[in-house]
């Protein structure tokens, strides 16, 4: 089986391919294709796989190209994971916002959107190619803004393009670990948006554990998710929210230690990047020692701002492991590809399993998964509060979607403006012009006209 990674040269594709080294199954991939247009990068990730892969039997065979068709052509999955615009973009999303006053986050608010703009034509353009040159591959995508690039390119490749992103997975993991229960043997009802949604239900056995766990002070500060929202709060909402609610509950409170911290997120990664992409290599093994300590530095630092404000702590250590979304591509992949049918929460489109959304939406709810692909399973609505954000953020989501495959300057306006993060037009005026300044490459600016 042919596995494809876009954004070959990326921090993370170790993660998925030590998954993959681990995967003794029948008809588990045998070849992997690296693509990036970094070829600096691409050989570093290289040489972490290489060391990888030292005295592993068989390990899949892996083969690098810049071409887009070359990689495509022909294979049975392809992993999207691109940052167009770099983690120099990232930086940039998250400068102007916070220079504003507002969210700056590469997902979220002000900074979601100006990273939307911008890469939602190119995953346009990658969905052509994927359905003329490999129309019976299935594509996972890993690409942030992971709900919205996924609705982007499931306009071209219906639902043989599905969104994954390991918050449902670690929420899950942290909730169980706290009720004492194996993850395994519980129904996770969760429900709403990539990176916003909630988990409403844990049923084990036919009985919601979630109540007695909303009830019990200290099993909700023995985790992250209790830790950054509070046992007030849970109890008011009835629900574990997913962590990057966190931006929309305690907005004042994020943005102020954001604006306080000596270095953004997005500049701390950058800074730690560089140096790794800099400086590793040389001798065997060094590569993937070099690597493993820069990715638990940047696991350490995840949410950092965020648990600072809530008073929250260090992370976790089983937090800084991996085991997030590789192996959710993992048991994806594998399910649909010898119909290993099993439930994943993923990215998809709603076709009426979660009430108030139209069909074509993209959602982030429990999937059932076999070789026919991923179906999601119908859910309960989402209370007036969720369902009231769960709108909101889907009509600016539209709104990317429309300026960046149309051309229309007043549709990125609109997207930042009832962005419920930005609090004022003449905010998102100011927004907007400085994200076309900084980013000439944005959608509607690529040879459109600014209508």
């Amino acid at each position: 089986m042919r596995l494809t990674v876009l954004g070959g040269g990326g921090f993370r594709v170790p993660l998925v391919h030590r998954a993959l080294l681990a995967d003794r199954g029948k008809g588990r991939v045998t070849e992997i294709v690296l693509y990036d247009l970094d070829r600096d990068r691409i050989a570093v990730i290289g040489e972490v796989l290489a060391d990888q892969a030292a005295g592993v039997p068989d390990a899949p065979r892996i083969t690098v190209t810049t071409d887009l068709d070359e990689a495509l052509a022909g294979t049975d999955f392809v992993f999207s994971a691109i940052r167009v615009g770099g983690p120099e973009g990232r930086v940039a999303d998250e400068r102007v916002a916070l220079d504003e006053g507002v969210l700056g986050q590469e997902t979220v608010g002000a900074g979601g959107v100006a990273y939307g703009l911008r890469t939602v034509p190119v995953a346009v353009d990658i969905a052509r190619r994927v359905a003329a040159l490999a129309p019976d591959a299935w594509v996972i995508n890993f690409t942030n803004p992971a709900g919205l690039v996924t609705e982007a390119m499931s306009r071209l490749l219906g639902d043989r393009v599905i969104g994954i992103c390991d918050s449902p997975v670690g929420m899950g993991r942290r909730v169980a670990a706290a009720l004492g229960v194996d993850p395994a043997s519980a129904w996770f009802d969760y429900a709403g948006l990539n990176h916003l949604g909630w988990l409403r239900a844990v049923r084990v056995g036919g009985r919601d554990l979630l109540p007695d766990l909303l009830a019990d002070d200290a099993a909700l500060s023995s985790f992250e998710e209790g830790r950054l929202f509070g046992a007030e709060w849970l109890r008011a909402i009835g629900a574990i929210p997913n962590e990057y609610l966190h931006y929309y509950y305690f907005n004042r409170d994020a943005v102020a230690a954001m604006r306080a911290a000596p270095q953004g997120r997005g500049a701390l990664v950058l800074e730690q990047q560089r140096d790794f992409y800099a400086r590793t290599g040389g001798a065997p093994g060094s590569a993937l020692e070099a690597w493993e300590a820069t990715r638990r530095r940047r696991e350490s630092t995840y949410m950092a701002e965020n648990r600072e404000a809530a008073g929250a702590g260090e992370r976790e250590s089983c937090d800084l492991e991996s085991g997030g979304y590789e192996n959710v591509a993992l048991a994806l992949m594998r399910a649909i590809a010898h119909d290993e049918r099993t439930t994943l929460i993923l990215n998809v489109r709603n076709r009426g399993a979660l009430p108030g959304l139209d069909a074509d939406a993209v959602v982030e709810v429990p999937c059932l998964v076999d070789a026919n692909g991923a179906r999601p399973v119908t859910a309960a609505p989402l209370e007036d509060h969720a369902l009231a954000l769960v709108t909101s953020v889907k009509a600016v989501e539209r709104a990317v979607l429309e300026a960046a495959t149309t051309g229309s300057r007043p549709a990125a306006l609109r997207a930042l403006a009832i962005h419920p993060l930005v609090d004022s037009v003449t905010v998102a005026q100011r927004l907007l012009e400085q994200y076309e300044t900084d980013f000439p490459q944005l959608g509607y600016l690529r040879g459109k006209a600014k209508r």
